[in-house]
């Protein structure tokens, strides 16, 4: 029986980007994940949703740094655009102080980035329709539309996948990522509060 030409690739030239994440590759003693009781079938299992959730990163990362391409903006420039595109579909007055507050930015950072914006021809500044003292901001229609056409029609895509799933199904999954969310969290992790410092 003739060998099968994929297995020997993977044996002599493994896809390290998910592979690296497999029980087998990444914990080969089971120094960190007690697999008592999981059959082969089941680690199989788990090391094809670990492959699944390492595609679903690059495919966003990929998403992500084509966006700030074609934008020609800044990770932070293309959060506050988003952040101010949500406020307008709301119809919600966006401040700089508001805007601050959403992207953790400081007063000072956010002037410069709406500045920048500005400049660009991304925003505008315009008088509050209540307070005569503050400013409210608004995306010009041009990147609003750009941003729909591109980035958004991409994202999207998402609420098609999960469009598809049955409401159990859905239920599954939120329950899992927002488990998985909450054992990845660095509140109260030594390490990461001592590399903070």
């Amino acid at each position: 029986m003739a060998a099968d030409p994929g297995s020997e690739r993977e044996r002599t030239d493994p896809d390290l980007g998910t592979s690296l994440f497999s029980l087998a590759a990444s914990d080969p003693r089971g120094e960190l994940v007690d697999r008592s009781g999981l059959a082969d079938e089941d680690v199989a299992q788990i090391d094809a949703v670990m492959a699944a959730l390492v595609r679903l990163r690059a495919a966003e990362k990929a998403l992500a740094e084509a966006s700030l391409r074609y934008m020609e903006l800044g990770e932070t420039d293309m959060r506050a655009l988003h952040v101010l595109i949500v406020a307008g579909n709301r119809g919600t007055p966006a401040t700089p102080g508001s805007l601050a507050r959403a992207l953790g930015i400081s007063t000072a950072s956010t002037t410069k980035l709406l500045d920048r914006l500005e400049r660009a021809g991304h925003v505008r500044r315009e008088p509050h329709p209540t307070d005569r003292r503050a400013t409210v901001l608004a995306v010009e229609p041009s990147t609003r539309a750009a941003a729909l056409r591109t980035v958004g029609a991409q994202q999207a895509r998402r609420v098609e996948s999960a469009r598809r799933l049955a409401p159990g199904e859905r239920r599954v999954v939120i329950d899992f990522l927002e488990d998985m969310a909450q054992r990845l969290s660095m509140d109260g992790v030594d390490w990461a509060e001592s590399a903070e410092d």
